[in-house]
């Protein structure tokens, strides 16, 4: 989008005719200079949404049903609950929202079908993209002394979040001032979609992975992404492509890194059987997540002062630290036994799964995503996400041998557990469904079952036999290359989609034919990020709740691109089928 499509959607936001009642005339009696009851709900409120930026693109967006004073004054009543209640009833305060909520029309990204047929670039080429993102992510490295990743917020919201998935989310979260968030920010998006302020604050894009147009502001470092930015030095390094003095700087980067996520972001638990195990929290405490000043605070302000573990870090930090030759004796812990406390069983949902955004699918089998603190606290309430569980998989397979699993028949069924629950998934087609997932895309989720299945593929023929008796990997392989080949390649890609697609096709034995239209796709928007780096900023993964949270970074793009280019760079010049 250029210059001229913002300056035309700022001017009609700023100059729309007001048709009803707006969020401030709503909002301000109850919270612009209220004391008493949660304070958290008024600072959240003066902080996020009644700030002067944001108040002038809303201040005409109207409402017509809110002319209706009965309609008005009950979500006033809701809100004044929320806010003035000790123990609010959260399915009351969020219907008549809920019902506001359900005139919002959202839609994921349908790119265009492409008829021209891609040439394939030269490996000079591909060689030379490589090289630029190996150098991006040292660079970065150097110069911050980590690997930066940026969140921004999206105010419109999710397509897939309607009215009874907020309800779920505002009865299944456990913290107040997360509920609080999801409240208010949910009311905005109500007012933001319907109103000419929504084409700015959402503009269009190519592609399915969202171009991070807001300002990226929210700087910070999780193990999280210390885990997948090993992976791509590891990647750079196979390629042979790495200078000298980048082979050293790549191993220092990779050796601090696994420390960050092994040392720094270690969190003691208890297990379901009563034993403290190890993991990885999802932000470790100040000052290592690197956050400004200003944006520790306003994360403070606005109820995200609380982070818990959560098995998808603890899963990726292990198989990150395992592939770099860590001898950390945190590895040397069974995971499988510790996740198995937090596997669905017998096709419960409840309690574990408390915000089951996605219960159109069989949890059954699957691990939920938060661990329990030490102190008990859970604040986002339990979530379940078929991308995770391809990491816990994934991290399985190359501890094999450590954990013992084919000796021991309980760690056995729980990965065949977690098996059994990515075939139903896939088999249904769910797994091309935007909504089944609840941080990634399916895109995303294609991307990382050629990770998990590359890594299954290592292990010997008959420890692949003894663990897939039924051929459930070959099985998902054709089904997700098939979504990749003629889907996915088959419309039009950024750069981020790209990415995933090569990786994808280079794990699962794609025909060397189908890599041209995401290499080429690659090569042509090379430069794109400007000074930030060779690519822009694209969704990696996202937050649901309390609004649409994207997380990626020009770095995050250079080093998936890093990887896919790896890959495909491998297959043509082996010139065959993997």
């Amino acid at each position: 989008m250029g210059v001229t499509y913002f300056a035309g959607a700022a001017y009609r936001a700023l100059t729309a005719s007001k048709v009803g009642p707006s969020l401030y005339d709503l909002c301000d009696p109850l919270f612009h200079k209220h004391t008493g009851g949660d304070a958290h709900i008024v600072k959240f409120y003066k902080t996020a949404l009644g700030n002067p930026a944001l108040r002038p693109l809303l201040c005409r967006a109207g409402l017509p049903e809110l002319r209706d004073p009965a309609r008005f004054k009950a979500i006033q009543q809701a809100l004044r609950a929320a806010r003035d209640d000790a123990s609010p009833d959260w399915e009351a305060i969020g219907q008549p929202i809920a019902e506001l909520l359900d005139t919002v029309a959202l839609s994921h990204p349908e790119p265009k079908p492409v008829t021209a047929s891609a040439q394939a670039p030269s490996l000079g080429e591909i060689d030379n993209v490589i090289k630029a993102c190996g150098a991006h992510l040292l660079r970065s490295f150097d110069r911050n002394g980590f690997i930066p990743t940026y969140a921004a917020f999206n105010l419109i919201g999710d397509p897939d979040m309607h009215g009874r998935d907020f309800l779920m989310a505002l009865t299944g979260l456990n913290s107040r001032g997360y509920k609080n968030s999801t409240l208010l920010f949910t009311l905005a998006r109500i007012f933001i979609a319907r109103s000419p302020a929504g084409k700015l604050i959402n503009p269009p894009w190519t592609g399915i992975a969202e171009p991070m147009w807001e300002p990226v502001q929210i700087r910070h470092r999780s193990a999280y992404y210390d885990a997948f930015f090993t992976e791509a030095l590891l990647s750079f390094g196979e390629t042979g492509l790495p200078s000298p003095d980048q082979t050293t700087s790549s191993r220092r980067a990779i050796d601090a890194m696994v420390e960050f996520c092994l040392v720094t972001s270690r969190e003691e638990v208890r297990s379901h059987d009563g034993t403290s195990v190890n993991v990885i929290t999802a932000l470790a405490p100040p000052p290592h997540p690197r956050f400004s000043r200003l944006f520790a605070q306003i994360k403070q302000d606005l109820g995200f002062g609380i982070y818990v573990p959560d098995c998808d870090t603890t899963a990726c930090s292990f198989s990150a630290a395992t592939q770099a030759g860590s001898t950390d004796p945190i590895l040397d812990q069974p995971l499988l036994d510790f996740y198995a406390g937090y596997q669905v069983g017998n096709g419960s949902n409840e309690p574990m799964v408390t915000v089951p955004l996605n219960d159109h699918i069989d949890y059954d089998g699957a691990i939920v995503t938060w661990i329990d603190n030490l102190a008990g606290e859970r604040p986002y309430g339990n979530d379940l996400d078929p991308t995770l569980n391809l990491d816990v998989l994934e991290v399985s397979f190359r501890n094999l041998v450590r954990w013992k699993v084919m000796e021991t028949p309980t760690r056995l069924e729980t990965m065949q557990r977690i098996i059994g629950f990515q075939r139903r998934l896939v088999a249904s087609g769910a797994f091309a469904d935007p909504k089944s997932h609840i941080y990634y895309l399916p895109e995303l989720y294609s991307a990382y079952f050629g990770r998990c299945y590359a890594a299954f593929r290592e292990l010997p023929a008959a420890t692949q036999q003894a663990i897939d008796t039924d051929g459930t990997f070959d099985f998902i392989r054709l089904r997700v290359l098939a979504y990749v080949q003629d889907e996915l390649i088959a419309r039009e890609m950024n750069t981020f989609d790209a990415a995933l697609a090569l990786i994808a096709l280079g794990h699962l034995g794609g025909e060397l034919a189908h890599f041209a239209p995401a290499l080429r796709c690659i090569i042509t928007a090379t430069g794109e990020g400007g000074r930030k780096g060779p690519f822009k900023a694209y969704e990696w993964n996202k937050m649901k709740t309390p609004t649409r949270i994207l997380v990626g970074g020009p770095e995050v793009t250079s080093a998936f691109v890093l990887m896919g280019l790896a890959l495909a760079r491998r297959r043509m010049m082996n010139g065959h089928a993997a």
